[in-house]
């Protein structure tokens, strides 16, 4: 481990903290809340530094008792702390290895979840409100909060698509993994042969983009009003408050029906708006480093198939990391820790092996 990297980021971070102390700084506002986040994204690297340096350390105070022969006597118990206290030590280091991973800049985001039907007709419809459910359930576990944003149901009670915001702390760190191909294999409620389907459903986990972040030009905009309406004439309204916005430079349309009132529906789609086109702009610099992109563990290559839900079988399988639980009823109720932890693992694993995080 690079000690004097460590030592140097320790002296910084040292640096700062007598920064934020300092009255002119504190009269500079802008100046303070920079110096204020550095600090704060340093923090938890130079507590385990410092935890590593004082295990360390007794661990030559052990060392050396052990070369010691006029202490002889001790030898035993130095032995057995030694041997306690590098168990901690290389963990720490395990934990520094995994702090210094470079952190996507958009993992404390708010989420735009949109998902669509792919091939299978009515049974990917209704296997698409089976994952927004699945999805809110893990939500709600994770007290974040949810927000339907648009949507497009059939007669079934399927979606066609739906996109909903979900707002909470990481929420883009926890859910970028999902975005993919899902595939469902089962027999549909209106098959009569009992033969297995299989069906597909596309997932797309955008991060919520500021208003700064994306520059939307008012006249490259195509606004229109209509009269929302639902499957079989549902919730059809008297006025015209859903909203359809065209960005005319890329073609991206977003629709929003889903609040009776016209101005709720525009902030909402704007703001759809704005994850996608922030989305399309990441994807295209990501696509300019496909090597990268394909090692990933997969965070965003929407024609990737991810997972596969096999309901006669019981079990749900990632394909990117080969992890199969049998425990598909149970996962399809929100119980997705096991999974989005294995992913995250895994995709830390893979940045240490890349050389990401040496120290």
């Amino acid at each position: 481990m690079n000690c004097a990297k460590l030592e140097n980021m320790e002296a910084r971070y040292m640096s700062l903290e007598d920064k934020l102390s300092d009255p002119s700084v504190i009269a500079d506002q802008e100046a303070w809340r920079r110096f204020s986040k550095e600090h704060a994204e340093m923090m938890d690297i130079i507590d385990t530094f410092r935890r590593w340096k004082k295990i360390n350390s007794q661990c030559g105070e052990a060392r050396e008792i052990l070369n010691d022969r006029s202490q002889e006597e001790l030898h035993g118990l130095a032995a057995e702390e030694l041997k306690e206290k590098e168990k901690i030590r290389d963990h720490l280091e395990q934990e520094i290895h995994l702090l210094l991973i470079p952190r996507d800049p958009n993992d404390k985001k708010n989420v735009i979840l949109e998902i669509r039907a792919g091939a299978g007709g009515d049974e990917a419809a209704l296997f698409v409100s089976d994952l927004l459910r699945m999805y809110l359930r893990f939500a709600e576990k994770k007290g974040w909060r949810t927000e339907i944003a648009g949507s497009s149901e059939t007669a079934l009670g399927g979606y066609k698509e739906v996109t909903c915001t979900i707002d909470g702390l990481n929420a883009y760190s926890v859910l970028k993994y999902e975005s993919g191909v899902h595939r469902v294999q089962r027999v549909p409620e209106t098959e009569s042969s009992g033969r297995i389907h299989t069906s597909t459903v596309t997932v797309a986990v955008l991060p919520e983009a500021e208003e700064v972040e994306v520059t939307i030009r008012p006249e490259d905009l195509e606004i229109d009003t209509y009269r929302a309406s639902g499957a079989g004439g549902q919730y059809v309204n008297k006025t015209e408050s859903a909203i359809r916005i065209v960005h005319r430079p890329t073609g991206l349309t977003v629709t929003c029906q889903d609040e009776k009132s016209q101005l709720k529906n525009k902030e909402k789609a704007m703001k759809i708006l704005r994850a996608r086109l922030y989305d399309k702009a990441r994807r295209e610099s990501h696509d300019r480093v496909a090597e990268e992109r394909r090692e990933q563990v997969g965070t965003g290559d929407r024609s990737e198939r991810i997972r596969t839900y096999n309901f006669p079988q019981g079990r749900v399988t990632d394909h990117r990391i080969g992890l199969t639980l049998y425990q598909l009823e149970d996962f399809l109720n929100g119980n997705m820790d096991e999974m989005v932890n294995a992913l995250m693992e895994a995709d830390q694993i893979r940045k240490i092996k890349k050389g990401e995080a040496v120290v």
